[in-house]
């Protein structure tokens, strides 16, 4: 099974959410639903990038990794350049 780093962006404002899963289409979705008490105020989101792992533990720590940077800039620079 494999596990997914992920950042999502609101269409409506200029938020950012990073999360981790294992399925990216259904977490999105409940993203979506209002399922998520910290980005239903957003509603809708649109996945802008994503990593995949072999490991929850691995994909867990990519994310934990990716919310201690607290500048947009330097996300959207990764997000650029692995694109």
């Amino acid at each position: 099974m494999a596990y997914f780093t992920y950042i999502i962006k609101s269409k409506i404002k200029d938020r950012l959410y990073i999360g981790s899963c294992s399925d990216l289409n259904k977490r999105l979705e409940n993203h979506n639903l209002g399922h998520s008490r910290s980005t239903k105020g957003y509603i809708p989101w649109e996945i802008i990038y994503s990593e995949e792992y072999e490991t929850k533990s691995e994909a867990i720590k990519r994310e934990y990794a990716l919310k201690r940077i607290k500048n947009k800039e330097t996300i959207y620079k990764i997000i650029n350049k692995e694109k």
